[in-house]
């Protein structure tokens, strides 16, 4: 089944689980992401998963505290602007009770002023700047997703060690540099040094001059080499970097783990046996929980394919949804934050906290190797370590 299919089928069942109640009763979750656009996968998986996760945390219901829940999804395309419009319209003229999202870290720090504007909460699903739960905070803003923080934790603890030298290769805009900006503290504490950094477009397709600045920067390092992506969406530089022998100069590629497709892609550019963090979630084999072993089993019944990276990601914001309302025994905005903070939900991945300080969800991440199957047509992430809520929770950024 295809992504379009995949989220116009989760849509419908939404529609059919969700049925309309009286506007008094019904309650109103606004959910944002960005459809159109480079990362319409991640979006529309963000969509899929969230319906399922409604289901789970309702036992099929489609209620809490007796009352309807009602989804009303919008497409931001990944832009700032439209974004702010969208949230806008939804705590202002659909009377939501809070807003789930959205999938770009640009756009996703354009709303935060909009959540503190009309005092509602606003959920951050799956963006990852680490401003957003810092500098760009306010007290309305929860996030399930993880922080460029966590994914450096957990990437770093990978390969970082005294004497090891790394170039970075990321996008240019929140996401990327925050990336490496995290990313370069957490490798340093262990003694490794980032010794380059190159930055390109978000849709950037050559990498040639990229990448020979990286070879000439890592020339004459001693010691293990790595050349460390950060990148979100299709394409990135790992087909090039294995095509220009980056291996011949004792160099290793190091990344983040991604969505099945992505992995399907590595397995074609032979990247077997690469290491990194898997930042975030998830990979549906590695939780051993009752949520996951629903949620991976329901998946594969309706679309015949595991859940994904961003499947897990709505799932884990939608448990949080109902928990925080069935906390609070209310939609109020004030008790909703004063149930969230400190909450501990469950999710596919185990359990996750909001940290009282930030709001920022704490949740176990993961170390892996990608190891190949001759049955399956990705790479797959194999865990060589679990990591724990508290040696990835990422420093408190803000001023509150």
């Amino acid at each position: 089944m295809t992504m379009r299919r995949m989220v116009m089928a989760a849509t419908i069942a939404l529609a059919l689980m969700l049925p309309g109640a009286a506007a008094a009763q019904t309650i109103k979750i606004g959910l944002v992401q960005g459809i159109s656009g480079p990362f319409e996968v991640y979006a529309k998986q963000e969509i899929t998963g969230f319906t399922m996760g409604l289901e789970y945390a309702t036992g099929g219901k489609g209620e809490v505290l007796g009352r309807k829940i009602e989804v009303l999804i919008e497409d931001d395309q990944l832009k700032p602007d439209v974004s702010k419009q969208k949230v806008t319209k939804l705590y202002a003229d659909d009377k939501v009770d809070l807003v789930v999202g959205t999938t770009s870290s640009a756009a996703a720090l354009a709303i935060l002023p909009v959540a503190a504007e009309f005092k509602k909460v606003l959920i951050v699903e799956p963006a990852v700047a680490d401003s957003i739960t810092g500098e760009a905070w306010n007290r309305y803003i929860f996030r399930t997703g993880r922080t460029s923080s966590q994914d450096a934790i957990a990437n770093a603890l990978a390969v970082a060690k005294p004497g090891v030298s790394i170039a970075t290769i990321a996008q240019d805009y929140a996401f990327g540099k925050d990336g490496v900006a995290a990313y370069k503290v957490q490798v340093e504490k262990l003694g490794a040094k980032v010794v380059h950094e190159e930055y390109t477009p978000r849709d950037a397709t050559d990498f040639t001059a990229p990448i020979q600045k990286i070879l000439g920067a890592l020339k004459d390092a001693k010691g293990p080499k790595y050349v460390a992506v950060i990148w979100a969406g299709k394409g990135g530089p790992y087909a090039q970097l294995v095509a220009s022998k980056v291996d011949k100069s004792g160099i290793t590629i190091t990344s983040g783990g991604n969505v099945l497709d992505i992995l399907k892609a590595f397995k074609s550019y032979n990247l077997e046996g690469m290491v990194g963090g898997a930042y975030y979630y998830y990979y549906y084999e590695i939780p051993k929980n009752p949520v996951n072993t629903w949620f991976v089993t329901e998946h594969l019944k309706r679309f015949k394919e595991p859940p994904d990276f961003f499947t897990c990601g709505g799932f884990a914001a939608a448990m949080a949804v109902v928990a925080a309302i069935q906390k609070a025994g209310v939609t109020d905005t004030e008790k909703l934050i004063a149930a969230m903070e400190g909450m501990e939900f469950q999710t596919p991945k185990g359990k996750m906290i909001f940290r009282k300080e930030d709001h920022q969800a704490l949740q176990s991440m993961y170390e892996f190797k990608l190891t190949s199957k001759a049955d399956v047509p990705w790479l797959i992430p194999t865990l060589t370590r679990e990591l724990t809520l508290q040696e990835t929770a990422p420093p408190i950024q803000n001023k509150r």
